[in-house]
């Protein structure tokens, strides 16, 4: 294998950071109706070194009843990434597609393993199209980047 062929291995993957709120206990436990639920999801990369990459995939997951938080919990799921030789437009699409992929299933099961802990049903993170949300951001940089946000015809 020639030392310019694109190279990519999981160094580590381990939990940077977990949080878990629960202002409202234990009133909270006699509601009755199911909460509702919002996830969020963050992404970020940070160069380690030459070809080393940590990449961390935040998850916030909140559950209300009407104005009472029931329970707030955040998991910032890491990875230290080998990524070698790759053309800077393939990099962006490692880092931010490929490498958070590979940790939503790890902060998944953190959520679902500390809610259930804490006596709440488990909350499982949805699939997410990585690919798509990083292309939108893609464009969205384009657009900014002309004049009028007008995209040029190739």
């Amino acid at each position: 294998m020639s030392d310019q062929q694109p190279a990519f291995s999981i160094e580590k993957i381990y939990l940077k950071d977990l949080s878990l709120e629960l202002p409202n206990a234990p009133q909270i436990f006699a509601e009755q109706e199911p909460p509702q639920v919002d996830i969020k999801l963050h992404n970020e990369v940070r160069t380690m070194d030459a070809d080393l990459y940590e990449v961390v995939l935040t998850a916030t997951v909140t559950a209300r009843h009407n104005d009472k938080t029931a329970f707030l919990v955040e998991v910032a799921q890491a990875g230290v990434f080998l990524i070698r030789n790759f053309q800077p437009q393939d990099l962006g699409m490692v880092v931010n597609v490929t490498c958070p992929k590979t940790l939503l299933p790890y902060a998944r099961e953190a959520v679902a393993s500390v809610l259930g802990r804490a006596g709440f049903p488990p909350v499982t993170l949805p699939h997410v199209g990585f690919e798509s949300i990083y292309q939108q951001r893609l464009q969205e940089a384009q657009q900014q980047q002309q004049p009028g946000g007008v995209m040029p015809v190739l």
